[in-house]
């Protein structure tokens, strides 16, 4: 999507250029710090409050672009240390493919194991990555191969791993210690380990049993600042002759507790509400509210049709609560009328593993905003 392209400037789920991106000043200046210092950085805080946002608008700045090799993998989906290898090695490829730079050329030399998915296209003669998974056959060797061409590089690298803590679910059980000893062998590299489950981020990057304690800088993400946010806001608006009433804003941003993500989509359709020339205001929060949760019924429902019974009673009681306190009581238990403590416990930690829920300081709630508000109206 070009700038000239967009219609609606509330982008969802992707970077374009920092007039769509809020703030993060001291953020950035704090990654560019570690970074240019040779430091390693866990960015650890909640899902969908905006990690890779910053990552994108850190690799976007000028200064990183002109003296960095870039590369951002999402390990979320990967399952085994061969998804791992082909997901980094696919990103690496992927972006250096269109440099003109001797390194690029040594990519199928050094990394000989991949050398079997490299094709020609037909037309352009570019070569392209056409491997999977099954021909990693040794994920190992080709990890190797992949660091060992890193350290080759003509000028530093930056390797930003999204979900980072996956790692720790693979079939492989030293998956920790071999990357932290693959990542003190690199020379030309520095890290952003990302990821959203604080507990297992904090646990492996603090604990002195773990192979990478003490080897990042910790950081955490907290919302923006709302008056920060509704400045954004507004401006936006005003610069697609359209006005914002500042209550609308303030409204969402605390609704959604300055999650951005969930603040971006209420935006984006409280925007494509508002008509050229005309104002945003209250009234219209609750219809762009709906329109919002309508478009994600059908996932949501496919979502709680393959939840056990137990989870979903329980997923629902949470909802409807809001945030839910004392959720082994028999207060709570009788009032949605669940078996027991122990089902509740056993539920809770399940939904907990699934990021269904999430535990904050004054109790559990759902964690998709959107799909709490449906469960708990329409449920």
């Amino acid at each position: 999507m070009s700038e000239m392209n967009v219609q609606n400037p509330f982008i969802v789920g992707k970077y374009l250029s920092d007039s769509y991106f809020c703030d993060r000043e001291n953020e950035t200046e704090f990654l560019r710090k570690q970074i240019v210092n040779g430091r390693n950085v866990a960015l650890i805080s909640p899902r969908r409050i905006g990690k890779s946002g910053l990552i994108q608008h850190f690799f976007h700045q000028q200064d990183i672009q002109e003296n960095y090799y870039l590369f951002f993998v999402d390990i979320y989906a990967t399952t085994s240390l061969g998804e791992f290898v082909y997901t980094l090695g696919k990103e690496i490829f992927e972006q250096l493919k269109p440099q003109p730079t001797a390194w690029k050329e040594k990519f199928f030399q050094i990394i000989s194991s991949f050398r079997i998915g490299c094709k020609l296209d037909p037309y352009t003669g570019v070569p392209t990555l056409d491997i999977g998974l099954g021909d990693i056959q040794t994920p190992t060797t080709s990890l190797d191969e992949i660091f060992t061409y890193i350290n080759e590089a003509d000028k530093p690298c930056v390797i930003a791993i999204d979900e980072f803590q996956q790692i720790g679910e693979y079939a492989e059980k030293n998956v920790e210690a071999l990357l932290r000893t693959k990542i003190q062998q690199c020379n030309k590299v520095q890290f952003i380990f990302s990821g959203s489950k604080r507990h297992i981020m904090s646990n492996m990057f603090n604990s002195p049993s773990k192979p990478f304690y003490q080897s990042a800088i910790s950081m955490g993400l907290e919302p923006l600042p709302m008056d920060v946010y509704s400045d954004f806001a507004i401006r936006l608006f005003e610069e697609r002759s359209r006005k914002l009433e500042r209550e609308v804003v303030e409204t969402i941003w605390q609704r959604y507790d300055g999650y951005t993500w969930f603040v971006q989509m209420m935006m984006n359709e409280l925007f494509a509400l508002t008509p050229d020339g005309g104002t945003c205001l209250p009234p219209m929060i609750p219809i762009a509210r709906k329109n919002v949760i309508m478009s994600q019924e059908g996932s949501y429902k496919d979502l709680l049709s393959n939840l056990p019974p137990k989870q979903k009673m329980v997923l629902q009681a949470i909802a409807k609560e809001g945030i839910a306190q004392n959720i082994t009581s028999g207060k709570f238990i009788k009032k949605y009328n669940l078996n027991s403590a122990s089902t509740v416990q056993s539920a809770v930690k399940l939904l907990l593993n699934n990021d269904l829920v999430t535990k904050t300081d004054t109790g559990y709630r759902v964690y998709d905003f959107f799909l709490s508000d449906w469960l708990a109206t329409i449920y």
